[in-house]
């Protein structure tokens, strides 16, 4: 097995790889179940905001604080215990739908810890990935970790719209704890050893200022994650609220609508696959203009096309948004300084889900007042315009990506994660891969 994998591909990220592909099967489903549950249980599109509303204020509130921790403790320490945390939060969720008495209260509950355990393990687990490489291979490496990723939004999709309509969500949501106590384990055993202490600081609020500091002396930074507190919020709003409604009402339910997930999971891919292949110079130009296709669905969806239509559509839009992915992570990698890397990762994941609760949750009221298609049609319209906002930002057309000045040799199969040398890296950019920008760490 070690022979066939490339030498930059260590023990600790096939590890990381494997944990995450197990624990997305489960979550990609999930995603699914979840808005199937509320509507098969009475509730109203507002009633599923409300849910994707709950799951997103914790992961909103903490999102900070984990990424301060996870610069201070051990990273893999953050992920296995958020792992245990959504373990209990989606078991528990999985045995109160399956005794047919679920209340709305209970499901805003359970949906509250799932996104207090992601708030800890997300900025953790980017800066754990990126760490069991070398920088010369940050790029590729983190283009093969999504291909993983996104062949199991394929499968978690396909498979999760299939039993949804089959068994019911409840199954779904269990096979979703199992993944997360399977995913859980495999971190546990992440090796580092190798990984130097870092220095002790003044305080968790002395990294925080640290961290905002780091954001705001980067145009390039805070413009794109301004930016993706609008798209995020549109294409969750989206993909969480209004697609299984009119999956439901006009596409032939759950079915259709997991297909044309699965097919947004096969575009990521193929756009992973392709970012293994290309290498551009102009990172978040590239990127950026890789997100204009995000608004085709909404588009598609307020029409709306027939069912067919939506799987082509969503391909296209799952390799635009991986190209986005893909470069922004090259451009935190290659600009942020690995100690400091998961307090700025968690800005940039607060700033990307800020407006996410407020959209899922408005999501119903607005459909009421202006009607579904016009609701849409904001969505795709809003995601255009802030795109094109960025382009004005001159380091988000120039920014460049840079030679490594030092040949690294490569990981041994085995090592441990390490941080990229200092020298090749930053403390402020120069000109220049949520979560869902497609943020999907996996958790």
């Amino acid at each position: 097995m070690a022979a066939a994998r490339p030498s930059w591909a260590g023990r600790n990220f096939v590890l990381l790889s494997a944990a995450t592909v197990i624990a997305g099967l489960g979550n990609s489903g999930a995603m699914i179940a979840t808005s199937f549950a509320v509507l098969d249980a009475g509730g109203s599109a507002a009633d599923v905001g409300l849910v994707a509303a709950a799951r997103t204020v914790p992961l909103i509130l903490f999102l900070l604080i984990g990424g301060a921790v996870a610069d201070r403790l051990p990273r893999h320490h953050v992920m296995v215990a958020a792992n245990c945390v959504n373990f209990v939060s989606q078991g528990a969720f999985a045995l109160v739908i399956l005794s047919g008495t679920a209340r709305l209260w209970e499901m805003v509950l359970l949906a509250a810890l799932g996104g207090t355990g992601q708030a800890f393990f997300a900025p953790a687990s980017e800066g754990m990935v990126l760490a069991s490489v070398s920088g010369a291979q940050a790029g590729r490496a983190f283009a093969v970790f999504r291909i993983g990723v996104n062949g199991a939004t394929i499968g978690g999709s396909a498979l999760g719209g299939a039993l949804v309509a089959t068994v019911g969500p409840g199954w779904v949501l269990a096979v979703d704890s199992a993944a997360f106590a399977v995913a859980g384990a495999l971190r546990a055993f992440l090796d580092v050893s190798g990984v130097p202490k870092r220095a002790a600081s003044g305080g968790i609020l002395d990294d925080l200022r640290d961290g905002w500091r780091e954001v705001v002396s980067r145009p390039w930074l805070w413009a794109i994650v301004v930016q993706f507190s609008v798209v995020n919020a549109m294409m969750i709003t989206v993909q969480s609220v209004y697609g299984p409604l009119v999956a439901k009402e006009r596409l032939g339910g759950a079915g259709p609508w997991g297909l044309a997930l699965a097919a947004f999971g096969a575009g990521t891919a193929a756009g992973a696959l392709l970012m293994t292949r290309l290498t551009p110079r102009r990172i978040l130009l590239t990127g950026t203009l890789g997100v204009f296709p995000v608004a085709l669905p909404a588009a598609a969806l307020a029409i709306p096309v027939p069912a067919g239509w939506l799987p082509p559509i969503m391909f296209c839009t799952g390799i635009s948004i991986e190209v986005f992915a893909v470069t922004w992570m090259v451009a935190l990698h290659q600009e942020i300084p690995e100690e400091k890397f998961s307090r700025v990762s968690s800005y940039d994941w607060l700033g990307s889900l800020a407006m996410v609760p407020v959209a899922t949750s408005l999501a119903g009221p607005t459909q009421d007042l202006i009607g579904r298609p016009a609701a849409l049609w904001s969505c795709a319209a809003l995601i255009v315009l802030l795109t094109a906002a960025v382009l004005f930002i001159p380091d988000v057309r120039h920014l460049t990506r840079r030679p490594t000045t030092t040949p690294e040799a490569p990981a041994p199969p085995n090592s441990p994660p390490r941080p990229e040398n200092p020298q090749h890296r930053t403390s402020n950019a120069p000109a220049q891969e949520p979560g869902t920008h497609q943020h999907n760490a996996g958790n």
